[in-house]
């Protein structure tokens, strides 16, 4: 890509069936269009990613600058080694299957990467870490979002991005339990709640609980997007990082969103 051209962004979508617009219902990869327009409004190009083969997943990273994971339904339990709580939502097996792909492939080959909401959480998950299956307090009206402050850590690439506590809308009730391995978190909700996640080892690497794309604030997508923006040379600048081979476990929601 030629320095000074938009980076090219891709974002994770659902899988629904019968889905409907005008006269139809029909199966559709779709996302909710607050997705897009973050990225544009933030300085980047966008490209949709509907599940797909998992052994896809190098290829298609290769041909981005960076990767968002959104948001969507509850990550299945068995993926982090946990029986399911009667509150978790229902699978998404091929979602899971897809996006725990393209956040190992996106490491492996040091791309940007942002989780938003799930996609924070299958990242903790990616690394080995666990996830809390319900928690009050952050998704109290079904199908609304609230509104809650979180404290940025000193000294985080979250902190550098937003440096003040901010309110954020925000819609779970699942949430970060044991932090994967390599993974700090980068800020809190006033009940204690990890709300992001960052991955000092990687060039940049940063989950949110929260749902900016929901909101007016486009810093933590410019960060991203700045990161994604190759230099003068045509590549960007990546540390040489070491990390530990993720811990593996055997092979959903009010979050659905």
């Amino acid at each position: 890509m030629t320095h000074g051209a938009r980076p090219l962004i891709g974002v994770s979508t659902y899988l629904e069936s019968a889905a409907r617009w005008g006269v139809w219902a029909l199966d559709a990869a779709l996302l909710p269009a607050g997705y897009p327009r973050l990225v544009q409004r933030a300085g980047g190009l966008v490209a949709m990613l509907p599940p797909d083969a998992p052994e896809h997943a190098a290829a298609t990273v290769a041909r981005l600058d960076g990767l968002v994971i959104a948001g969507g339904p509850d990550v299945e339990p068995v993926r982090y080694g946990a029986e399911p709580d009667p509150r978790t939502g229902p699978p998404a097996p091929e979602r899971d299957a897809w996006e725990l792909a393209l956040i190992e492939a996106a490491l492996a080959a040091d791309l940007p990467l942002l989780g938003i909401c799930r996609g924070m959480q299958l990242l903790n998950v990616a690394l080995g870490g666990t996830l809390a299956q319900h928690i009050d307090g952050h998704a109290e009206v079904v199908g609304a979002f609230g509104r809650h402050p979180v404290t940025p850590v000193p000294g985080t690439r979250y902190a550098t991005a937003v440096p003040e506590e901010t309110s954020v809308p925000a819609y779970h009730h699942q949430a970060v339990d044991r932090l994967g391995t390599g993974l700090v978190p980068s800020a809190h909700a006033t009940d204690g709640t990890v709300e992001a996640v960052e991955l000092p080892s990687a060039a940049w690497v940063l989950g949110v609980q929260w749902h900016p794309e929901m909101d007016e604030d486009v810093r933590v997508m410019r960060a991203l997007v700045t990161a994604a923006q190759p230099s003068p040379a045509g590549l960007r600048t990546r540390p040489h990082a070491s990390r530990e081979p993720r811990a593996t476990t055997a092979p959903s929601s009010p979050s659905r969103v």
